[in-house]
């Protein structure tokens, strides 16, 4: 509990104190011989103790030209309260109310708990290695390329590479997951990470702004800013809802007397109670509380959302969209087979190998590393390759010495009319869900390489929990061959899969997919090449990769672990926030319309009006903090 809790509460006590004691003796007949105004002010002193702080922000939102909120109304009401002779129940409305405002309190700091977890992997400082020892500075001030000294027990402060140490990394902050992960010499590692045993040593790649702490950070910051539509809604709502049910008030405190003739001390507390029932503090504070917790939960499992209104829109999602490489399958490819067309497997390698040798594409790297292995620890030679140009969504054109080499798939082999070429889809010698390159130099057909990929090992149970979860179609889309694309959508179980797609074409097909969508379509990728689709969809879910920038940046819902079978969870999460949410909405516009209308009626009492106000808004609260409960 705060300190600012905790001096409401003992206010709280004190008051309560003092207010029940003159409540007994009010029953019991102790005050009746006392003038009015000694009786005013004994019941004034608990008032006072307990709720000078809302009329001193009533009087500053006043003076600011912000008159209709909640203290404002607390402050009218009770004031009235005590005008006309009320007062137990002025007392009794403000010490509630504060009870109340200290349980939501309360029940905001749990639900920020889980949020503040996730705040506390920012790292407070870095052991800076230099020519004179270790230095301890700040983040911001390490340069990259500097080396760090990570002690047992430290969180990582900047992303980068081990090149002393070996170590296990505690991830469960920016995870959720309890299982360490090792980290030795040519790892890269990330910011927030809290190291094991050992000492690491670390080549900083990024500076503190760009690192993945520092992302996660600001994603976290600005969650809240994101509201859903429920919660624009309500806002809306309470800004014209509370001036129309105040004059409302003023109208009913008035008329009848002067028009009616009726005594005024009756009217003046029928508007009190329309006062205090109107307080939305149950809808203001119990609809983003009941988000903010689906937000927190979600963080606790590794999950990181962007902000109420992609929560709202995932618990709406009937389709879920795919990419294929590193998200359904490992995205570790392997060469399987080496078929040249003349020459020898080795020397088609060498000139795949050397065509790949600038590019980071996880096919490249297959390549790279199978030459390395088929020539005995050999590199390939780069010093003769010159210019390349990457043919999106066909494979690339580079010039190795004098020749120019196409590497690629079948559509790039057609459109530069490679000699010799001849389609091989579909053959039965093709290795089993293989992706294909075809090789070519100078306009003649070399040969192809085979690589496969593996399914993740989760992948088929996550499709099936998704489905359980409600989920209608599940579609992949990929660049890869028809006959790998669509083997792999077999042993998944996947509703439609889409094959041989540039880039642009995966839009295309998204658009299409949208179209035809009954409810929201979700589209799950690495951040890296599926940018565009992430942002078109109605909710982009990004493989994390534990840190990956373009997951960060481009996705509503970050997978922090890339572990897919989250999703449903997250799905679940949402459905049972909104119902939660909307539960809060029904009750509390139901209870408070129906004693508003009591009360203009003269069949509320003020105590009635305490309920629908403090009542309902801890019930609404208690109900909203359901949403971060463990199931």
């Amino acid at each position: 509990m705060s300190k600012k809790q905790k001096r409401t509460l003992y206010r709280i006590l004190i008051s309560g104190a003092l207010f029940f004691t003159l409540l007994i003796l009010e029953k019991t007949g102790a005050l009746s011989a006392l003038p009015e105004l000694v009786r005013a002010l004994l019941f004034a002193v608990p008032y006072l103790i307990i709720g000078y702080d809302i009329i001193l922000k009533a009087g500053k939102n006043i003076a600011h030209g912000q008159v209709f909120d909640e203290n404002f109304l607390m402050m009218i009401a009770t004031f009235a309260a005590f005008g006309i002779g009320e007062y137990t129940e002025g007392c009794a409305v403000m010490l509630f109310y504060q009870i109340g405002e200290l349980f939501q309190s309360y029940a905001v700091g749990k639900s920020r708990e889980s949020i503040a977890e996730m705040m506390s992997i920012a790292p407070e400082y870095a052991n800076l290695q230099t020519e004179d020892g270790i230095e301890e500075v700040d983040p911001d001030e390490v340069e990259v390329g500097s080396i760090i000294v990570v002690r047992a027990g430290e969180k990582i402060p900047l992303d980068g590479v081990v090149v002393e140490g070996e170590s296990y990394l505690d991830t469960a902050a920016l995870t959720g997951e309890s299982v360490p992960r090792k980290a030795s010499v040519g790892d890269e590692v990330i910011s927030g990470c809290v190291n094991g045993e050992q000492v690491l040593k670390i080549r900083t790649t990024k500076e503190y702004d760009d690192s993945t702490v520092a992302k996660i950070l600001e994603l976290v910051e600005n969650a809240s800013s994101r509201k859903s539509r429920m919660e624009n809604f309500i806002t809306r709502f309470a800004k014209y809802y509370t001036p129309v049910v105040t004059i409302g008030a003023v109208i009913l405190a008035i008329v009848p007397p002067l028009v009616m003739g009726y005594p005024w001390g009756e009217w003046i507390r029928r508007a009190c109670t329309f006062l205090i029932v109107s307080c939305p503090c149950a809808l203001v504070i119990s609809v983003p509380l009941g988000f903010f917790g689906g937000i927190g939960a979600a963080s606790r499992i590794g999950v990181l959302v962007k902000g109420s209104n992609y929560l709202e829109a995932a618990a709406d999602v009937d389709t879920i969209v795919f990419d294929k490489t590193g998200t359904l399958t490992k995205g570790e490819f392997k060469v399987q087979k080496v078929v040249p067309a003349a020459g020898s497997d080795q020397d088609l390698l060498k000139l795949a190998a050397q065509a790949e040798g600038l590019s980071t594409h996880p096919i490249a790297l297959s390549i790279r590393n199978a030459y390395l292995e088929a020539s005995g620890g050999e590199s390939s030679d780069l010093s003769e390759v010159g210019e390349e140009q990457e043919l999106a969504g066909r494979g690339i054109k580079v010039r190795v010495g004098e020749r120019e080499v196409l590497v690629g798939n079948a559509k790039l082999m057609q459109e530069m009319g490679a000699a010799g070429f001849t389609d091989g889809a579909g053959k039965s010698d093709f290795a089993p869900g293989a992706t294909v390159v075809y090789v070519a130099a100078d306009g003649q057909y070399l040969g192809r390489i085979e690589i496969a990929d593996t399914i993740k090992e989760h992948a088929a149970a996550a499709i099936q929990e998704m489905k359980a979860a409600g989920v209608r179609r599940t579609i992949m889309l990929s660049g890869d061959r028809r006959e790998a694309a669509e083997q792999v959508g077999g042993a998944l179980g996947l509703s439609e899969v889409h094959a041989e797609l540039l880039p642009a074409g995966k839009v295309d097909q998204m658009e299409q997919i949208m179209q035809g969508a009954e409810k929201k379509v979700a589209f799950v990728g690495d951040g890296i090449n599926d940018a565009p689709v992430l942002m078109r969809a109605d909710v982009g879910i990004a493989m994390g990769s534990l840190g990956s920038d373009a997951a960060i940046e481009a996705a509503d819902i970050v997978l922090m672990d890339d572990d897919i079978r989250k999703i449903a969870s997250v799905i679940k999460l949402a459905r049972r926030t909104l119902r939660i949410v909307q539960q809060n909405v029904v009750f509390a516009l139901g209870v408070k319309l129906a004693v508003l209308v009591l009360g203009a009626l003269g069949l509320a009492s003020l105590w009635l009006a305490v309920f629908a106000d403090v009542g309902v808004a801890v019930l609404c609260i208690l109900n909203s903090m359901r949403v971060g409960m463990k199931k």
